[in-house]
């Protein structure tokens, strides 16, 4: 599958895993789990952005939580619909890019957010698009956090492996401390969930 039909199977991804889907389930475990390692790190006056925020139940979570300064980008728009129904107050006052991650990254400044995060996101990017990695520590000034599938036995030696969900759409298996700390960022956590592995990373001094 190239990078394309990647990007327009979550485009138009309805049903299993869309935006209603997420806000049906509304925030959990994993949204705890994030406020709490900003709130140690940033603090609750940070610019925080989601990759891949969907519907918003993440970010709806941390402006729940005193957070006014937040960021997502989505590339399927309908999430929007559902977010200002579910989540009117988000809407109302987040900023937000309807439109792949690799098409926005590259706009922001160096250090534009004090915290960036991802939630099962990162780990469906092309490998063609990995430059993106790179991009994201370039304007992560204090707090990088992945929530994503390693994979655990399934990677390869290389620490990467593909595997198709329901058999429709790409999930790369990646060792997300081999890809960041290789491009300059520090390891400061890292919990094993039920599916996915939490890491939290910051920019060396």
């Amino acid at each position: 599958m190239d990078p394309d039909d990647v990007l327009e199977d979550w485009a138009e991804r309805s049903g299993e895993y869309s935006p209603e889907y997420y806000a049906y389930y509304g925030p959990d475990e994993t949204s705890e789990l994030i406020r709490e390692r900003l709130d140690s790190v940033v603090g609750s006056d940070a610019a925080v952005l989601e990759l891949g925020c969907s519907s918003g139940r993440h970010l709806a979570h941390l402006h729940e939580h005193g957070y006014e300064d937040l960021h997502g980008i989505e590339i399927n728009d309908e999430a929007f619909d559902v977010m200002t129904e579910s989540y009117p107050d988000l809407a109302a006052a987040g900023t937000f890019h309807v439109d792949a991650i690799e098409n926005v990254v590259r706009e922001f400044d160096d250090d534009r957010f004090d915290a960036v995060f991802s939630v099962e996101t990162l780990q469906h990017l092309h490998p063609d698009n990995e430059w993106v990695f790179a991009e994201l520590a370039r304007i992560t000034s204090g707090l990088l956090v992945t929530v994503e599938n390693e994979g655990g036995d399934d990677r390869s030696e290389d620490g990467t492996a593909v595997n198709y969900v329901n058999e429709e759409f790409p999930l790369y298996y990646r060792n997300w401390n081999r890809v960041f700390t290789g491009i300059g960022l520090i390891e400061i956590d890292a919990v094993s969930l039920d599916r996915d592995t939490f890491r939290a990373f910051r920019p060396e001094d």
